[in-house]
């Protein structure tokens, strides 16, 4: 019922290419060409001037150049070759198919959705929203279980039972202990029923008018949710806190990270915090070592929030920050840790600033239960619902105990030779009519039958009333979504849109998208026709070391060079074997099957196994665990040419296989050079272009060597190994680029060829009156 969350960001876009076709003036069910003046004919097809007109006005009457003789010709351009696409694609019959049906019908039904509201209760709802958002609740509640169409002697059982719980409190009885031994809202043995601050549209609206419109202190009456019954207590209300525009410098670390990750964590978000406060500049640490890829690229600024809004210790020292620049000391999350910068401070919102989003969020909430109904009532009216009472009690006749256990059954009375039985008339006349077109008796039981559900301890009379009622409210609703396209024109050729949409997004995927993937052949021609395109620009292949100090930086350097730094965290320094014995066992496997995962994942890593007798062994024994040890990390995968073997046959000490890991990856001596400090040391090793690196941009000139440069209270040597002159990029290397010229290219001959099949011929006439510049 009351969700927090900590922001993550999302985004759906969708792609309609060549040109958006919008309102338009033909059927949206078949594609046909509607009536009136052409403004342009494609082949023996008329394109509406009416449609055209339309869609111009649409996509650009904000454009500078609106109305103007080029914009006009421009777009006429573009939406001809749209037209020409989806003429294609009807002709080849793509809209004939199940797959684009169900598509299409899918996109109806979400379009139909504004349709079949109440605009008047929506606005008032929304303005209701509104006000209360300017204040926040502190409330209390205990909860007693009841299901949404529970039968009516288990709905008073629980009003019952809350109701004699409210009169213990009102009675003196304490709200929490109450709450903690009594609801069954499963978080109130923890909390007590408390629920922290709320505001509108974050519960669902019975229980939100409720905790509203109790005085503080005080305990509201039984209030009925799709949960069941509540009681509320008003611990205090106060004024809204606005919202908060945050940003901060994230750690992650999963909740249940090993204790040596957590540490980890901790060190570095300690060590970040520690340099902010010294004044060292927010926007570069974030930059360089926030761990949330959404943020970091812009300061790690989130979107505004208001209470409720965010993980509950997130919030809070959120909420806490009262200067803009104010930053908080580290706060954990299950996501991990996070120092956090208030950016400033914004009061609720103007009404019309939220309107579009509120209304939004009512479509979605519990309250548009109230707008539902509304929109049932009207359409009842507005469609002549009539009810055959003769019809609804011989239908609710049928209703027995196997109705209320879920397995009713029905069928059809009827003779041995399939003729009609006496009676059955029944099962064949209007139960009720919407605008006079007939429901019949027989199909309100079909819908029974497929629909029913064991409602343990209802009368057969109340399950068939359910069922009843939800048929009734299906029926109108359909009815009224099968005659919007009839009824509201700006439907119908929003249906059409999306029609159109489809159709255009199924055979570009056909003729350039997945085309110019599959089409390796084509492609490598047209990569080779234009190889001039795909070039290189000067390049070097280098090295970038950045560390906190000349002595870190100098030892980083020193190992990259040795390229045989000893790798020792998290490696098992020897695998111990049973006395007298050179077979690899459990305990064996173990420590040497991490570090087979370790060379595995580092190609550069090197191992040295010593094999070693304890006193009272045989001398042969460490050569043979040597050995050993080796055959089983090579039956793991990692290469004989990476293993090296040795014996130590001076007994003493522990008897096994002494295990020396070194490595050249500038990922494992930065690990190890950070294990004090994790942000010390930052290695780089790559092919560098112009704009990869702004210090290998300002040394590129200078050429091969090394260079130490201090910039940003970082000292940093960046060796420059090679020159890699311009030249022609392979197609493995430009792959990405020359798909996308290719698809473009593809598109191009396609449309050409469709213009060559259907000739395009304008109608000047008509095309002169959207020219108004």
């Amino acid at each position: 019922m009351h969700k927090r969350f900590l922001y993550a960001g999302t985004a759906v876009v969708t792609l309609l290419a060549g040109c958006q076709a919008s309102k338009t003036a033909t059927s949206a069910t078949t594609g046909t060409a509607s009536t009136g003046p052409a403004v342009e004919t494609l082949g023996n097809y008329p394109v509406s001037a009416n449609e055209f007109a339309y869609v111009y006005r649409k996509n650009n009457s904000t454009a500078p150049d609106y109305g103007t003789r080029q914009s006009v010709t421009e777009y006429l351009d573009l939406y001809t070759n749209f037209r020409l696409k989806v003429l294609e694609a009807e002709q080849r019959g793509l809209d004939t198919t199940q797959a684009f049906k169900r598509e299409l019908d899918g996109y109806r039904q979400q379009l139909a959705q504004p349709y079949l509201t109440e605009k008047s209760v929506t606005d008032q709802l929304v303005r209701e929203a509104y006000d209360r958002m300017s204040q926040e609740v502190n409330a209390s509640h205990i909860l007693i279980r009841v299901a949404p169409d529970a039968a009516p002697q288990d709905t008073l059982a629980a009003y019952q039972k809350i109701e004699a719980l409210r009169q213990q409190i009102v009675g003196g009885a304490d709200f929490a202990q109450v709450a903690s031994t009594q609801s069954e809202d499963p978080s109130a043995r923890e909390n007590a029923g408390k629920l922290g601050y709320f505001t509108a549209m974050q519960m669902v609206y019975p229980f939100e008018s409720a905790a509203y419109k109790t005085p503080v202190g005080q305990v509201s009456a039984p209030i009925r949710t799709r949960f069941g019954y509540h009681i509320i207590k008003v611990n205090d209300k106060r004024t809204a806190q606005g919202e908060i525009k945050v940003a901060h410098l994230m750690v992650r670390m999963n909740a249940n990270a090993a204790k040596s990750d957590s540490l980890t964590a901790k060190k570095k978000i300690d060590e970040l915090h520690n340099r902010l406060k010294k004044g060292e500049n927010w926007d570069k640490l974030v930059a360089q070592f926030s761990e949330d890829a959404g943020s970091a690229a812009n300061g790690g600024e989130l979107p505004p929030f208001g209470t409720g809004r965010m993980i509950p210790s997130f919030e809070e020292v959120a909420f806490k920050l009262q200067k803009p620049g104010e930053i908080s000391a580290p706060v954990q999350t299950p996501y991990g840790w996070h120092v956090i910068k208030l950016l400033e401070r914004q009061p609720l919102a103007q009404f019309a600033d939220m309107e579009a989003t509120l209304k939004s969020k009512v479509s979605k909430d519990s309250r548009s239960e109230l707008n539902k109904a509304a929109f049932l009532k009207r359409v009842r009216q507005e469609n002549q619902f009539m009810e055959v009472p003769a019809a609804k009690t011989y239908a609710f006749s049928k209703a027995d105990t196997a109705l209320v256990a879920g397995r009713f059954a029905y069928t059809p009375a009827a003779t041995a030779t399939g003729k009609t039985a006496k009676g059955a008339a029944n099962d064949n006349v209007a139960l009720f009519t919407i605008k006079g077109k007939p429901y019949l008796v027989k199909d309100f039981l079909s819908f029974a039958q497929q629909n029913q559900r064991p409602r343990t301890g209802a009368q057969p009379s109340f399950a068939m009333q359910q069922l009843y009622d939800q048929y009734v409210e299906q029926s109108l609703t359909d009815f009224e979504k099968n005659n919007l396209e009839s009824k509201y024109e700006d439907y119908r050729m929003l249906v059409k849109e999306y029609r159109d949409g489809i159709l255009l997004f199924q055979l570009m995927d056909e003729k350039v998208w997945s085309k110019a993937i599959e089409d390796t052949v084509g492609l490598k021609t047209y990569f080779a026709a234009n190889q001039d395109k795909y070039q290189w620009e000067q390049r070097v292949q280098g090295t970038v070391v950045s560390a906190a100090t000349p002595a870190l930086l100098a030892r980083a350097q020193k190992e990259l060079k040795t390229g045989r730094f000893p790798v020792t965290r998290n490696v098992p320094k020897i695998a111990l074997y049973p006395t007298g014995s050179a077979t690899v066992g459990k305990g064996v496997a173990t420590s040497l099957g991490d570090v087979a995962n370790r060379m595995l994942q580092d190609t550069l890593a090197r191992v040295t196994l010593t094999g070693r007798v304890k006193k009272g062994e045989k001398a042969s024994l460490a050569r043979a665990r040597a050995e050993s040890a080796a055959s089983y990390l090579q039956s793991r995968g990692v290469p004989a040419s990476r293993i090296s073997k040795a014996a130590q046959t001076a007994a003493g000490g522990e008897g096994g296989a002494q295990i020396a890991l070194v490595s050249g990856n500038p990922a494992a001596i930065e690990a190890a050079l950070n294990e004090k400090s994790p942000l010390s040391v930052q290695i780089t090793q790559r092919v560098f272009q112009k704009g990869d690196n702004k210090l290998v941009d300002e040394l590129m000139a200078k050429g091969p060597g090394t260079y130490t440069v201090q910039k940003d209270g970082r000292h940093n040597a960046v060796t420059i190994e090679r020159m890699l002159p311009p030249g022609p990029k392979t197609l493995a290397e430009a792959r990405g680029q020359a798909t996308s010229d290719y698809q473009t290219y593809l598109e191009k001959e396609w449309i050409t060829e469709m213009r060559n099949t259907r000739p395009v011929k304008v109608n000047e006439q008509e095309l002169n009156k959207l020219v108004t510049k």
